[in-house]
């Protein structure tokens, strides 16, 4: 038989043709230009693989060490390139395997096809061997998700999981395949990508009579301010949303998820919000008049206490997914839309702004944060080295040029307080699950997403040995990611809130890690270990210049503290500084 792969160009095929139902898979593939696959192969899904032998130099497989690591890595992959991640996985604990990874995705709205193998079609029901219902166990953590039987459904099933994953608010999609039908062979006439899915509507028909509400209310605010997250990244409005601010003078701060929006370094841009944000973003959100919330959720770590949060406030809120418009805080003017279609409506009926009395107010707060957080971190007095000055050195070196990839924890907090971020897309982390273990792959998919990027995984000495495997990983494909192990002995958000809120009582938080360098070794990975401050600058020099993949761990306070932050249970203007 002729392997549509052999085509050129991989056209519509215009006759029918013969074609098993793994063939088509891989065809499906290769029309929506999906070309790179992480992915373990298994028994169920090894139709599959056999068939991806025959398309070796026109599809990338990275062989991951954990399913687990799979999809981050595919989350990574997607975040760096604004393109769909693909994932692979065998049935039963393969697709389980795949479940962290699906819930992280859903709630930081990243695109993903997930193809999972499943057993024959006869034995479903059965409890065959690795037979699993992952339909019914993946149903809350995606977007949608579909079992397939019968070969004739996969190229539609698949044109569908494409359109579905990256269209509207995007999210991951699983599609599960029966044994049979990736062996039956049945009659292939063609791939057509989908546009369109009837009562599926990604895009909420824009009323123009909310953006003229929204710019009289912009227009006559005296303290505006704009809270913007990921949403401007994924609807790929970066240039929109700053025209608009720009054009109304005003304000503005992030989400975690909406670093790398803007520069680092905008003039409007005044830090970020949340728990571990700036003081000044979090303080004022208590004092605005009017808040402009662009692509972001309300999520509870950037409200804190909902019932005491900007409640002297009118609240324009612009999102493309309707289920998020009051769900946690009531609007006054609601937008629904992409917001690349929706800003440039907005802006143009905003007047051009002069808010320069209220931005020195942010200015004010920022010197106070300066003084009492950010200059003891970033240029601390004490012996021991800081989070903080580690991601400074970084920043000096670097430039805000590369793309940093940060686990969960203090390091995670402190690396997206105090990173720089020059190009959008440059900022991944796992933001609404807080997974830890996402570094490491995640690092790994961005790197093969976007290869002349540096690419520098941020991860503590917990998050680090959740998927310290995938380093298998790194060495067979030779990716050449930079690694910072911030080792402070310790499982430290969490000690943090014991220190602060338990009494001390450090309740199996200590935590004993392995020589990390020798481990590096062991995978044929350079590495390096610093604890001394004179050290440190070129060490990191040596690490991003090196030609191939390098661990460098570096040692740490072991007790020190992430600060601003709004304790849970209280507002976000009752905000800590020490």
């Amino acid at each position: 038989m002729e392997l549509i792969a052999d085509r050129k160009q991989h056209e519509l095929i215009n006759k029918t043709v013969s074609v098993s139902g793994s063939v088509a898979v891989l065809e499906a593939l290769m029309a929506e230009e999906a070309n790179i696959i992480f992915g373990y192969p298994g028994g169920a899904i090894m139709p599959i693989y056999d068939a991806l032998y025959d398309f070796e130099d026109k599809i990338n497989h990275i062989l991951v060490r954990h399913e687990q690591g799979a999809i981050h890595a595919a989350q990574g992959f997607a975040r760096a390139t604004g393109k769909t991640g693909i994932v692979f996985a065998t049935s039963g604990p393969g697709a389980t395997n795949l479940v962290t990874g699906l819930a992280d995705a859903m709630i930081d709205s990243t695109p993903l096809v997930c193809i999972t193998g499943q057993v024959f079609a006869h034995l479903l029901g059965t409890d065959a061997f690795q037979e699993t219902d992952i339909i019914n166990i993946t149903t809350p953590v995606t977007k949608w998700n579909y079992q397939i039987t019968d070969a004739a459904e996969i190229p539609s099933v698949l044109s569908k999981a494409f359109y579905i994953a990256r269209s509207g608010r995007p999210g991951p999609v699983l599609i599960d395949i029966t044994k049979n039908a990736q062996l039956q062979v049945f009659d292939y006439d063609s791939y057509i990508k989908c546009t369109h899915i009837r009562s599926y509507r990604p895009k909420p028909i824009i009323r123009n009579e909310y953006i003229i509400a929204a710019a009289k209310l912009i227009n006559e605010a005296k303290k505006p301010f704009v809270i913007f997250g990921q949403g401007v990244i994924l609807g790929n409005a970066e240039k929109e949303f700053i025209a608009f601010i720009e054009k109304g003078n005003l304000p503005a701060a992030w989400t975690i998820m909406g670093i790398s929006a803007i520069p680092s370094d905008h003039e409007l841009g005044v830090g970020m919000l949340g728990m571990h944000g700036n003081y000044g973003p979090n303080v004022l959100t208590n004092e605005c008049d009017v808040l402009i919330a662009v692509g972001m959720r309300f999520d509870d770590r950037v409200t804190g206490r909902l019932d005491k949060y900007a409640k002297q406030a009118k609240v324009i809120h612009l999102d493309i997914d309707p289920s998020e418009i009051d769900k946690n805080i009531k609007t006054s003017v609601a937008i629904w839309g992409d917001c690349k279609e929706t800003l440039p409506l907005l802006t143009a009926l905003v007047n051009k702004g002069n808010h320069a009395a209220w931005l020195q107010q942010f200015a004010a707060f920022t010197k106070q944060e300066e003084e009492q957080c950010i200059i003891p971190e970033l240029n601390p007095i004490s012996e021991e080295l800081t989070m903080g000055e580690v991601i400074n050195t970084l920043n000096e070196i670097t430039g805000g040029n590369a793309i940093i990839v940060t686990d969960v924890g203090q390091h995670q907090m402190v690396t997206c307080r105090y990173a720089k971020f020059n190009k959008s897309k440059s900022n991944i982390t796992s933001g609404g699950l807080g997974t830890m273990g996402f570094a490491l792959p995640a690092a790994i998919g961005a790197k093969v997403g976007v290869p002349k990027s540096t690419v520098v995984a941020v991860i503590g000495d917990g998050g680090i040995q959740m998927t310290i495997q995938e380093l298998g990983t790194i060495m067979q494909s030779d990716i050449h990611v930079k690694i910072i192990i911030l080792n402070n002995q310790f499982l430290g958000m969490v000690r943090q809130w014991q220190e602060l809120f338990m009494e001390k009582r450090y309740s199996f938080t200590n935590i004993k890690s392995p020589d990390f360098v020798k481990v590096a070794a062991a995978y044929n990975m350079e590495g390096k270990k610093v604890s001394e401050r004179k050290d440190l600058k070129n060490t990191i020099q040596a690490m991003l210049d090196f030609d191939g993949a390098y661990l460098l761990e570096v040692m740490v306070g072991k007790e020190n503290n992430v600060f601003p932050m709004v304790p849970q249970g209280c507002s976000v203007s009752e905000i800590r500084l020490k």
